[in-house]
C-alpha cells in the first residue's frame, strides 16, 4: 500500500509483501458458481490474484482498514504506528491485527459509528463488520453482481454498484459476458456516514 503525507508531499509503500497485504494462497473464489480465474482468449488458464485493494478509515482516522481482494480476512493497523519512525518498515506488520474472515471483498465503507461495510463478491452480499468485531450479511441478493464503489449517504443509505467484473473477458476466454444496464443499488443502514477531514 501506498501512503502518502498530505503534511510534506512524501509518499512510502507500506506493508510491502506482507501476509496482510498478499494474496492467500489457498484462495480459490468462487463467483456465479465456477471458480474465477484468468481464463485468456488462447486458452491460457492462470490463478486469480490481486493483493491489498478494500481500504477503509475508522471515524476517527486512527485505524486504517485493508484487505487483499484474493483473500477473505479483514485486517487493520493503527495510522499513528505508520508514521512513527521508530518502528522499522519490515516490524510494521507486527502491529496488523486480523479481524478474521468477513467474506472476499473489493469496496468497503465506514459508518460514523464505526461499522464497516464490505461487499461478499462470492455471495452476492454487502456484510458488516461491527466495532465489537462481530459481523453478519445485512444483504443478499442474485442481482448483486461483484459489489463495489460502496459510500453512505446522509440520507442513511449505504450505496453500492454490482459493476460484474466476474464477467469481463479476461476471465471467458475473450467473451465478455457483461450485460448492461449496470446497477446502482441502495439499502437503507440508519446510520450516518464517517466524517473524513
Amino acid at each position: 500500500m501506498i501512503v502518502l503525507d498530505l503534511s510534506t508531499g512524501d509518499a512510502f509503500r507500506i506493508l510491502n509483501g506482507e501476509h496482510s497485504t498478499s494474496v492467500d494462497p489457498e484462495f480459490l473464489p468462487k463467483v456465479e458458481g465456477q471458480i474465477l480465474m484468468n481464463r485468456d482468449k488462447t486458452g491460457k488458464v492462470s490463478p486469480w490474484q490481486v493483493a491489498a485493494d478494500g481500504i477503509a478509515l475508522s471515524p476517527d482516522g486512527k485505524v486504517l482498514y485493508f484487505c487483499p481482494l484474493s483473500s477473505r480476512h479483514l485486517y487493520s493497523i493503527e495510522t499513528d504506528l505508520i508514521f512513527d519512525k521508530n518502528i522499522k518498515a519490515n516490524d510494521l506488520e507486527k502491529y496488523v491485527k486480523d479481524w478474521g474472515e468477513k467474506g472476499a471483498s473489493d469496496g468497503m465503507a465506514t459508518a460514523a459509528d464505526g461499522t464497516i461495510y464490505a461487499g461478499d463478491y462470492e455471495n452476492n452480499s454487502i456484510r458488516s463488520i461491527n466495532p465489537d468485531g462481530t459481523m453478519e450479511t445485512i444483504i443478499h441478493d442474485p442481482q448483486i453482481l461483484w459489489s463495489d464503489t460502496l459510500s453512505i449517504g446522509p440520507d442513511k443509505y449505504l450505496y453500492f454498484t454490482s459493476n460484474q467484473l466476474q464477467r469481463q473477458s479476461g476471465f471467458h476466454y475473450g467473451k465478455d459476458l457483461r450485460e448492461k444496464p449496470y446497477s446502482l443499488f441502495r439499502v437503507l443502514i440508519d446510520k450516518e456516514p464517517a466524517n473524513q477531514n
